[in-house]
């Protein structure tokens, strides 16, 4: 598909040097560039046109760089998310999260200005504040891949179900991978250009998650988590959002 760079990021250096209008002299200034301006949200879509809207609007206050990718929508959503002001990629038909999210760290690493890119969800249940933190914590160089963890403070409160899949999840990663993860199936996730670059993504639909677990160690990728609130909303609680993760979870884990 051919792609389409209509809000392609302004390229910026760190210093310049400039000719002072006054003494005709040259100095250096140094030009400080937000984090964010060199940041891709990468954000899966399918079929959320009633609230992706109001998260893009949110998400770009903060975040000028966002592509979503249309996995087959019936509804709006296209629509709505190009009023949003993010850019959008479409899939002929729905191909699943994994696929929508290669697709879209493909898209964001053909801008060679771009240094990060976040996962993110188009159903309002990530926090952009959590993700500015995962980016500053990228920025200092120790990791490449920061993951966000719903267990590591008492903020998000999922239902006893979703806590005893996701905690099942956690003890099978490790055993299969050794990454030591709390959240190992938490959708808010932040790669460096290196880890973006090299973690391969080929299963389609919800086996993505164990997927991107091992190919962190299998690249020996430096990783850490941070604590995030994912709030499970009413909009996405009458999806059944919730349930429908778990039986996925549990599909991935025996079937993978």
């Amino acid at each position: 598909m051919e792609k389409d760079f209509r809000a392609s990021p302004v390229h910026l250096r760190p210093s310049a040097n400039v000719a002072s209008p006054t003494a005709g002299t040259t100095r250096s200034i140094s030009i400080v560039i937000p984090v964010t301006a060199s940041t891709w949200l990468v954000v899966p879509l399918y079929n959320e046109a009633k609230v992706v809207r109001e998260v893009i609007q949110h998400a770009r206050t903060v975040f000028p760089n966002i592509v979503c990718v249309d996995d087959g929508s019936s509804d709006d959503s296209v629509a709505e998310a190009l009023a949003g002001g993010a850019i959008v990629v479409q899939h002929p038909f729905n191909l699943g999260q994994g696929a929508a999210l290669r697709t879209g760290l493909d898209y964001a690493l053909s801008d060679k200005s771009a240094k990060y890119f976040v996962t993110f969800d188009s159903d309002g249940q990530h926090r952009v504040e959590d993700a500015l933190a995962m980016i500053d914590r990228l920025a200092t160089g120790t990791v490449d891949v920061v993951v966000g963890s719903r267990f590591l403070d008492q903020r998000t409160q999922p239902g006893a179900l979703k806590k005893l899949v996701l905690k099942t999840a956690v003890m099978f990663e490790r055993l299969s991978t050794g990454v030591k993860l709390t959240d190992a199936h938490n959708g808010l996730r932040a790669f460096n250009r290196t880890a973006a670059t090299k973690i391969r993504i080929d299963q389609n639909r919800m086996a993505h998650a164990s997927e991107i677990v091992a190919e962190i160690r299998r690249n020996d990728l430096r990783y850490t988590e941070m604590p995030v609130h994912v709030v499970y909303t009413d909009y996405s609680k009458s999806k059944g959002q919730s349930i429908w993760n778990s039986v996925n979870i549990i599909s991935d884990l025996y079937f993978k």
